[in-house]
């Protein structure tokens, strides 16, 4: 059985009625614009809710209408967190998103947020689906600013689906509840010339390590090495690299396929001539697949990033390089080299493989001299003004 009546707000005449009897202001304003609120039970289930109408006959229909219908519209209390995580994380992979967002997805919810839920006593979903929890939660990150970015967007992506799958009613969790997160991108480093001849002549010293027991793997950390520096190809793509994407231009250099452009243009990258003679002479390594240069073709790619991850981690220690390194600076170095050579930014942003020139701008803005030569013109103008 549901009722309905209004809910009077503190400045209406009504409310000074009830709290004064002998108020008679409220003879004049009968018709008062205060909204019709129904409360009772329908379906098993105690609602109280705004009807969000001030009219009597509008407000009678929406009750009879929800008494037809029988249910309510509220949420389902008895979802627990981690079943909505669960179906969450089903769904992302039905939505043909990669293996790196499904694993990120996936670190963020099963690793990270149920365990503090359990920590916090939390099962049902409601209990979470509020600003305050997540605030909380999100104290406990202990990560770069454009990490926990990150985090809260997908944060954010969880409760959205939540409820438009109807299991809370009001998602309060939202960018602008929670705050946005000034993310701090640290400037695009790279390596300068000597370091890169310290990095390859450190290969020389490099046998192996306690991960595998490959007398060539100097030799070929060495070409990958210069195969990522030279046509700025990320780690998990040149390790992956097919010996049928070197090929030999029409004017007889050598050239890497890097990938097609959406137009159906093919991308090629020259290399230097001692390069590409290394790459084809690179050794096969523990297990030799023609098919391919540093890639065994077995299992995941990702599997063989984090070897080489690791190789490049003991490299960089035998190279004696005192900064931060990782082995993605070698693409960094093929930009910034680039675009200090004078080459536009847009025809980088290709070779680079960007969607749009300005990822490429937000990465390498400051090294583009182009920019920095417009500026010293500027200043020079300025000389005349006066």
């Amino acid at each position: 059985m549901l009722t309905f009546g209004k809910r009077h707000t503190e400045a209406c005449v009504a409310r000074r009625k009830e709290k004064d009897p002998s108020c008679y202001e409220y003879d004049a304003y009968a018709r008062c614009r205060c909204t019709y609120h129904v409360s009772g039970t329908l379906g098993g289930q105690f609602i109280r809710k705004s009807l969000k109408t001030a009219d009597a006959e509008h407000a009678a229909r929406k009750v009879r209408q929800m008494e037809d219908e029988g249910t309510p519209a509220l949420p389902d209390n008895r979802v627990t967190i981690s079943e909505a995580v669960e179906k969450f994380l089903a769904d992302v992979k039905t939505l043909n998103r990669s293996a790196a967002t499904i694993g990120k997805y996936i670190h963020d919810l099963e690793k990270h947020f149920l365990p503090w839920c359990d920590s916090k006593g939390y099962t049902v979903l409601l209990q979470v689906a509020r600003v305050d929890v997540i605030r909380e939660y999100r104290a406990t990150w202990k990560c770069a600013s454009v990490t926990m970015s990150k985090k809260q967007d997908r944060i954010v992506t969880f409760f959205g689906f939540c409820e438009r799958n109807g299991w809370i009613q009001r998602n309060p969790i939202t960018g602008r509840n929670l705050g946005k997160i000034k993310a701090v991108a640290k400037p695009t480093d790279y390596f300068k010339p000597d370091e890169m001849k310290r990095i390859l002549a450190a290969c020389d010293l490099y046998h192996g390590d306690r991960w595998s027991n490959d007398p060539t793997a100097g030799k070929r950390l060495r070409a990958l090495t210069l195969l990522m520096r030279w046509t700025g190809l990320r780690i998990g793509d040149a390790s992956a690299l097919q010996r049928s994407r070197l090929i030999k231009t029409d004017r007889g250099g050598d050239a890497i396929f890097l990938h097609t452009q959406k137009t159906g243009t093919h991308v090629y990258c020259p290399i230097p001539p001692s390069v590409a003679e290394e790459l084809r002479n690179v050794p096969p390594g523990l297990q030799p697949n023609p098919e391919y240069f540093f890639w065994s073709g077995n299992g995941l790619i990702k599997s063989a990033v984090a070897d080489w991850q690791r190789s490049y981690t003991r490299l960089f220690k035998l190279a004696e390089i005192k900064k931060r390194a990782h082995p993605h600076m070698f693409r960094d170095t093929a930009a910034v080299e680039w675009l200090l050579s004078g080459i536009p930014l847009e025809k980088v942003s290709i070779l680079l493989g960007h969607s749009s020139v300005r990822i490429t701008e937000k990465h390498y803005k400051p090294w583009v001299t182009a920019l920095q030569h417009q500026l010293e013109d500027e200043v020079i103008k300025s000389w005349n003004v006066a």
